[in-house]
């Protein structure tokens, strides 16, 4: 390094939001050259300044007259335990070359050790075999895991962390509006609670009431829950939209048959309908023999549904149960009205059963957790695919553990308002878990080909279908052009430690210190770049699209009951008797229940981390990478706008997977 005579460089400091990120201890820096030229000490302090706070920026200026350098490769960090609070978080350093009039980014985003000289690369995006500080980052490996040990909160199901670590704990601006927010809805359901003595609905009008009373907004559903047009199109465009499947056959247990049916197929016969590919199934089998609390009872029914001349799905039959008898038969549009709505309901009840306990919980919450702790424990965040996937897995473990505090705990808000309760659902996630695969249900394309249900000639107006297919293409494209940076030969990934580690550990069974995700590609060992775009994909569609798909319509779907019911009274119709609304009314969840249901989903259908694309936290600054987020949120926008255009002509509104509105993360 020569000589100068001014100040030839400006470093800026960007602490972390963590909790206990700022520090009081003594902080010195190196600058290492690209000649490998190391700088001397670097004392950041400002006199009567409290430098290095949470979540703040500090500028220094180096002494005029320090020694100017090339380009600047490295930096080593060295702080002292001094203070009261010596811990430190540190986001990222940058450094302006004053004479050359770049700045360098040094992206740490970790914890620094007391008394211990760190060095990090520039942009510190590297693989295991590339790094210069390979010792470093190992152990920090070592280190988190001990911090990010696997545990099974319920057992035979889906790994999770034992406990939740510090560093993954929700910021200060994050959780004050989630409090703020509760705080509120609490207020509103102890105002309608007092307002309230007796605590069953009279009549449907007197339901409608509720929305006034305690200032929350009326779901547009009430205008047409009892449509068979809307029942029908629950499946493709409601806050459950993964389980329509064709129907290439009648299943033998499903005791329907030409005659009963041949009032509904437009003259059409039914081999002709499954000819044409316009026979559909939804079929809750999973759902047989499901305990549930309190003598409630759940069915595990089949649906039938078929389009129509004008493309619209229509629902054909329902059959409550898995076995066929006289006292379980199947019920059809064309039977006493009420009789069809209860049908409907108890139907609707199982799916809401389903959609919280698999679609929700299961395979978003709980399954993006085992990848982020896998993660963790085995990728540096040096490592080119934690930074990729890290803005995804942001407060996913904060909010499942806060969500196995209020909503899964022991008499908690799945054991009061829902029919299958706590027991219910941990016998159901681990029924499910046992034959789940990554490479099948985990995959979009993949799960909508199994299903039958990938080509629109066959199933137009597929609202979810479409526009995730358009996410998850886009989503797909930016992956792969971060890979390509990083692997030019599937031989750099063969020889990545860390991502084959990664790999192992996801398909390992949990008694062997892993995931136990069947169906992984590759098996436990990446052997072609494919499979890892193929993984890296579907994570991040599962943490961002796949999540606001089965939690942001919550609200529209269960704040009124008759239209998708979390629990339902007494016992599901057993003949086709004809019925009067008071049977309707008596099946529905109380007035207690209700409004947990609506206080609950409306907390859960909010918004309050940033929008897909858009990263709560930067981890990637390669200037090629860089590139490739910006095509990535071009792209969103397009995607946004033709969903946009989509939308304004679709008879059933779905805006759910507007990029602009699907966050990043399972924040909520």
């Amino acid at each position: 390094m020569g000589s100068g005579v001014s100040s030839p460089f400006v470093v800026t400091v960007r602490t972390g939001d963590k909790k206990g990120a700022g520090t009081d201890a003594n902080i010195k820096i190196k600058l290492i050259d690209d000649m490998e030229v190391v700088s001397p000490e670097i004392k950041l302090d400002k006199t009567f300044n409290d430098d290095m706070e949470r979540n703040a920026e500090d500028n220094f200026k180096v002494p005029a007259g320090f020694p100017d350098s090339g380009p600047i490769r490295q930096i080593e960090i060295l702080r002292d335990p001094s203070g009261i609070n010596p811990d430190w978080y540190i986001n990222r350093f940058e450094v302006k070359h004053q004479r050359l009039g770049e700045t360098y980014v040094f992206p740490i985003q970790r914890w620094i050790k007391p008394n211990t000289p760190l060095r990090f690369q520039w942009l510190d995006t590297t693989l295991p075999q590339d790094d210069l500080n390979q010792k470093r980052r190992q152990s920090e490996l070592d280190e988190k895991k001990k911090n990010y040990v696997y545990a099974l909160h319920v057992p035979d199901t889906i790994v999770q962390v034992k406990t939740l670590p510090d560093d993954e704990k929700f910021s200060e601006k994050y959780q004050i509006p989630l409090l703020v927010t509760s705080f509120k809805l609490q207020s509103e359901a102890i105002f309608l609670k007092i307002l309230s003595v007796a605590n069953k609905w009279e009549t449907m009008d007197d339901l409608a009431k509720v929305y006034k009373f305690c200032g929350m907004p009326r779901p547009m559903v009430m205008n047409c829950w009892s449509e068979d047009r809307h029942f029908a199109a629950q499946r493709l465009s409601g806050t459950n939209p993964v389980l329509i499947t064709l129907c290439e056959k009648i299943p033998t247990n499903f005791a329907v048959n030409e005659e009963m049916l041949k009032p509904l197929l437009e003259g059409a016969s039914l081999d002709k309908i499954i000819e044409e590919k316009r026979l559909y199934i939804v079929d809750l089998k999973i759902l047989e023999g499901i305990k549930c609390p309190e003598g409630r009872v759940l069915c595990s029914p089949l649906a039938l549904f078929f389009v129509n001349k004008s493309n619209t799905l229509m629902p054909l039959a329902i059959q409550l149960f898995q076995v066929p008898s006289e006292t379980n038969p199947v019920f059809l549009p064309t039977d006493d009205k009420n009789v069809w709505l209860l049908a409907k309901m108890w139907y609707n009840n199982a799916d809401a059963a389903y959609h919280q306990t698999l679609s929700h919980l299961g395979y978003t919450h709980l399954l993006m957790e085992s990848f982020a702790v896998c993660s963790n424990r085995n990728l540096s965040p040096s490592h080119p695919i934690f930074k990729l996937l890290a803005p995804h897995f942001l407060y996913v473990m904060a909010i499942n553990s806060l969500a196995v505090s209020i909503l899964v705990a022991p008499g908690g808000w799945i054991d009061q308002t829902m029919t299958m309760g706590r027991s219910g659902l941990f016998h159901m996630l681990a029924k499910s878990w046992e034959n789940w695969r990554f490479d099948v249900n985990g995959v979009l394309p993949k799960d909508l080909e199994k299903r039958g249900v990938s080509d629109p000639k066959f199933l137009p107006n597929y609202p979810y279908r479409d526009d995730a297919m358009l996410l998850y293409g886009a989503i797909e494209e930016y992956v792969k052009e971060i890979i390509d940076l990083y692997y030019d030969a599937d031989e750099k990934l063969k020889k990545d430690s860390e991502i084959q580690n990664w790999a192992a550990e996801l398909s390992k069974p949990f008694n062997a210190n892993g995931c136990g995700i069947k169906g992984m590609p590759g098996g436990g060992k990446f052997n072609s770049t494919d499979e890892l775009r193929t993984v890296c994909t579907s994570v991040i569609f599962m943490c961002s699209v796949g999540h606001a798909a089965v939690n942001f319509y919550q609200y529209e779907a269960y704040a009124f009951p008759p239209n998708y019911p979390a629990s339902m009274a007494g016992h599901p119709p057993k003949n086709k008797d004809p019925l009067d609304e008071s049977h309707l009314i008596d099946a529905l969840p109380d007035k207690e229940k209700t409004l947990d249901t609506m206080l609950m989903t409306q907390t859960l259908s909010q918004r309050a981390t940033k929008s897909l694309g858009d990263f709560e936290v930067n981890y990637l600054f390669d200037p090629p990478a860089l590139v490739a987020v910006q095509r990535f949120r071009g792209k969103l926008q397009k995607i946004s706008k033709t969903i946009r255009s989509s939308d304004s002509r679709r008879k059933d509104k779905y805006c759910i997977l507007d990029p602009t509105i699907v966050p990043n993360s399972i924040s909520i």
